[in-house]
């Protein structure tokens, strides 16, 4: 049975990746949100220029916004160019802003972007609600992640052993 290859358009590419927040939160739920751009933003992400580092989603006025993230500017643009760091709008339907700000009025959650990427050619972003991680948490993380890569090894040196 043959399976029909997903065209260019529909297949989703990463633009930027947030894998500091996987290991500085612990991520509760996730889910996706559209972003509201101007043109000058979407040619320069097509370049794959956005940085989610310290960038993070919150609710203001009844609408949700990621703030910090950072698009470089599109040299071709000249003066049409927005700020590279301004709030940028999130599109999400009124039921899902109302549930989110409820949670994040929670003590301890944030809502932080995990990453960028194009679906259907439209600029999407992945959220994580998450809470902050302690650092022994960090230091379990760490040593459960090395643990892994021990018994992994140990495991193909042992198949390597038999063959």
């Amino acid at each position: 049975m043959a399976v029909a290859a997903k065209s260019k358009s529909q297949q989703s590419e990463v633009i930027a990746t947030n894998r500091r927040a996987r290991f500085d939160y612990e991520i509760l739920e996730s889910f996706e949100a559209g972003i509201a751009l101007l043109g000058p933003e979407v040619k320069s992400l097509r370049l794959g220029r956005a940085n989610l580092s310290d960038a993070y989603a919150t609710v203001r006025n009844g609408q949700a916004l990621l703030v910090h993230l950072h698009i470089s500017p599109y040299e071709q643009a000249g003066r049409e160019n927005p700020d590279p760091r301004r709030d940028r709008r999130l599109l999400l339907h009124r039921r899902e802003i109302r549930r989110l700000a409820g949670q994040l009025a929670e003590r301890g959650l944030t809502l932080v972007p995990l990453r960028l990427y194009w679906k259907k050619g439209r600029a999407k972003v992945e959220l994580g609600l998450a809470r902050g991680k302690r650092r022994y948490d960090k230091r379990e993380a760490i040593r459960s992640r090395e643990t892994d890569r021990e018994l992994a090894r140990a495991i193909g040196a042992r198949r390597r052993g038999r063959t």
